[in-house]
């Protein structure tokens, strides 16, 4: 069976983004080993355009197929003509407001996004990697296998917080911590069922 991986940025206090989900400056910590380590082990998780750039856009996926965002989370790009972000991967974005996407490669799910959660985990392929954010996490956190959490050496105070879930204890098995130069900390983190 396929797994749910939540892969994401956060500060040192767990916030993934300011208020409004703005999460650029994490940009700065990012030194020449944490590039090497995500281009070699977290190239599905690259946006096809920085693929491209980094000439490993006919790579093969290695670990995911499947992305599932936020409404929030898939619009950052639409400024900028981004909307098929990772055509090397089918794409899912949950919204209630959204009818449909700008482009025909991305499906919005309107409905029960942990039923579809777990009709996607009974398909055949590689991991459903959760992209972001704040409240769809919260509302797939049961739904979690694994937690990949790419802790950046900054405090923000306030913000968009890793999950917006109810309090309720949720116990995951530590299974591997990577540190960068730069101060980037990656944390894998895996169901206790």
């Amino acid at each position: 069976m396929r797994k749910l991986s939540y892969l994401i940025a956060t500060s040192i206090d767990g916030f993934i983004g300011d208020v409004d989900g703005e999460a650029e400056f994490f940009t700065k910590y990012i030194d020449e080993k944490y590039l090497a380590h995500s281009l070699e082990e977290l190239p599905d998780t690259l946006p096809t355009f920085a693929r491209r750039h980094f000439g490993i856009d006919d790579r093969p996926n290695r670990r995911y197929d499947t992305v599932l965002m936020g409404r929030a989370t898939y619009e950052v790009g639409l400024p900028q003509g981004f909307t098929n972000p990772y055509a090397h991967l089918k794409q899912y974005v949950v919204s209630r407001s959204m009818e449909e996407a700008p482009a025909p490669e991305v499906e919005v799910v309107a409905g029960d996004v942990v039923a579809k959660v777990r009709e996607l985990k009974r398909q055949d392929g590689l991991d459903i990697w959760l992209c972001g954010g704040a409240d769809l996490a919260g509302q797939l956190l049961d739904e979690m296998d694994e937690l990949v959490i790419k802790t950046y050496p900054c405090f923000l105070g306030s913000g968009m917080p890793l999950t917006r879930a109810g309090f309720e204890i949720r116990d995951f098995a530590l299974e591997s911590v990577k540190s960068f130069d730069g101060g980037v900390v990656i944390t894998t983190y895996s169901r206790k069922r």
